[in-house]
């Protein structure tokens, strides 16, 4: 009698699991993330010169980074808060400071990288895929490229620049690009 009832509970959870559309925490992690993709590439802010990452731990959805404009920030973060879903976010993206040395590096790396004629396609589509961040005359190359040849030369282009104090290459490859 007792493995009756134990069957028949179990019957009724399953059947009720299925009823209800129990969804895996993985499927909705994965969808979470990519409205946050969606939302983050659609800020009207968001340039070159900014870098936004982002990591989903279920419900909550951690900003990282670094942006030129303090409202950059807050537009990210007031993003994110508006998918679906979502249940904290926390805001770590750093506001680089606006200095005219780093202002200066900015467009002559820009200028260095983007002339390029094999690097040049990489500011096809809404956003440039090779951000450039500078930061007290430290450069760091973020985003992807197609091939370790393209990543190499972005770097060298990027070493080109004089007044820089270094160059940090995190780009990626991605062939499939």
């Amino acid at each position: 009698m007792i493995k009756g009832i134990i069957g028949a509970v179990i019957a009724c959870v399953v059947t009720a699991g299925l009823a209800y559309g129990v969804v895996s925490p993985s499927a909705d992690q994965s969808g979470i993330q990519n409205k946050v993709q969606q939302k983050l590439a659609n800020l009207s802010r968001y340039t070159v010169f900014d870098n936004i990452a982002y990591r989903v731990d279920g419900t909550q959805v951690t900003l990282m980074g670094q942006v030129v404009l303090p409202v950059l920030k807050d537009d990210a973060g007031s993003a994110v808060k508006e998918i679906p879903g979502v249940t904290a976010v926390i805001n770590e993206i750093e506001v680089l400071l606006l200095s005219p040395m780093d202002y200066g590096i900015r467009r002559a790396e820009f200028r260095a990288i983007y002339n390029d004629p094999g690097l040049s396609r990489y500011t096809e589509g809404v956003l440039p895929a090779i951000h450039i961040i500078v930061k007290n005359g430290t450069v760091t190359l973020e985003g992807v490229v197609a091939s370790q040849s393209d990543r190499d030369e972005a770097y060298i282009r990027a070493n080109s620049v004089p007044g820089t104090f270094g160059v940090n290459n995190d780009l990626r490859v991605n062939p499939g690009l």
